[in-house]
């Protein structure tokens, strides 16, 4: 998976300061292979992903959404960026695009505007081109 140079930024200031945990931890640290544990290297538990994350959300005043959501946002973020819809397919580990598609595609009524307007250009541009005049 590609990431912008910016995560990888905070990745590696996590991972230096689970290495920090490991050696506090000494012979108590699990290396679960993990990139985010609880302080002696063990997984983090669904539910206590979830209840966090919960309370995170209620905190913020924002309205309710599940964890699960942050997928789809992304994936609309993805798209609203002009991303290739087979790379939105393989960030999501789509098997069929045609999933990828019916889910998203239709989602973001600025990403249709804006498809309209450069098909518009596009037309009108090979109009131009060509000599022609378009008219009603």
């Amino acid at each position: 998976m590609a990431l912008d140079a910016e995560t990888v930024r905070m990745l590696t200031r996590h991972r230096e300061r689970q290495e920090e945990l490991s050696v506090t931890a000494g012979t108590h640290w699990q290396n679960s292979g993990y990139v985010f544990t609880t302080a002696d290297g063990a997984p983090l538990r669904p539910d206590y992903l979830t209840g966090r994350f919960r309370r995170l959300v209620t905190a913020s005043g924002q309205p309710p959404i599940r964890l699960h959501d942050l997928r789809h946002g992304a994936a609309t973020l993805a798209l609203a960026a002009r991303t290739d819809l087979k790379v939105v397919q393989a960030m999501l580990g789509h098997a069929s695009i045609v999933l990828t598609a019916d889910t998203y595609v239709s989602v973001l009524p600025e990403v249709a505007h804006e498809t309209a307007r450069e098909t518009a250009r596009l037309v009108l541009n090979a109009a131009s081109a060509l000599g022609r005049e378009l008219s009603v």
